[in-house]
């Protein structure tokens, strides 16, 4: 959906029928632009997350379940 202040493109593109079809059914869209947007949004979604978790790094935490749960809790 294109919201005011949004912007929007036409343009064409030649893409793989069966693919598109394929897509269409996994998001269960109804359209090929919903299959499309659906795709491009799943797509920065991961590469987002993808950049988080690098950003996050690791780090270890020594708690018990038992003190994991209890800090919830306390929430």
């Amino acid at each position: 959906m294109i919201w005011p202040g949004d912007t929007a493109m036409k343009t064409t593109v030649v893409i793989d029928e069966a693919l598109l079809q394929e897509a269409m059914e996994a998001a269960r869209v109804k359209t090929k632009r919903e299959a499309i947007e659906t795709g491009l949004r799943e797509l920065v979604r991961r590469k987002n997350m993808e950049a988080f978790r690098r950003e996050l790094g690791t780090f270890d935490i020594e708690l018990s379940l038992e003190e994991l749960e209890r800090l919830r809790s306390d929430e």
